[in-house]
């Protein structure tokens, strides 16, 4: 791959992750309150959920930032942002202003097509010599399809809106 390409893969990975994880870190700073909203929103129990949110987050920015097991990194990007989606977003129309899906929406996106392209040369998973055995057609069934699959199954299970 040209270093060019290495570089804009390098770039955004670490912004998107940097992104992700910083939204995790700010929902662990004050897991009450975290807690409190997802209760508030229907996924119960929030305390549980706040810390799985929190931590998945943290966990799923800081691997894609490093391109560390991207694929499944991604995954957690289409987890957690189909989550939000479903529970927060999707009747508020499509712009974040209006607190709308756009933003989960462009999250995911991104963490699905550097999961199909790879995460370049300038990754953990090129180091360790796995980075295109989880790109391509498979790093979109690990990212989209698992993350969907994911999603999911966390919403039938715990999620009860408010009615």
């Amino acid at each position: 791959m040209a270093d060019e390409a290495n570089l804009a893969l390098l770039f955004l990975r670490v912004v998107i992750g940097l992104t992700m994880a910083a939204h995790g870190y700010n929902k662990a700073k004050n897991l009450a309150g975290t807690a409190g909203w997802f209760d508030s929103i229907g996924m119960k129990p929030g305390k549980l959920h706040a810390r799985f949110a929190s931590g998945g987050e943290m966990l799923a920015g800081l691997f894609l930032a490093a391109g560390l097991l991207t694929s499944f990194a991604a995954l957690g990007f289409v987890g957690l942002m189909t989550v939000a989606w479903y529970t927060s977003h999707r009747d508020s129309g499509f712009f974040i202003i209006k607190e709308g899906w756009e933003y989960v929406m462009v999250l995911g996106v991104v963490a699905v097509t550097i999961a199909m392209l790879g995460p370049g040369d300038w990754s953990v998973d090129e180091a360790i010599g796995i980075a295109t055995d989880l790109d391509g057609y498979v790093g979109l069934a690990i990212s989209a399809g698992g993350g969907l699959a994911a999603a999911g199954a966390l919403l039938a299970v715990f999620f009860r809106p408010p009615s």
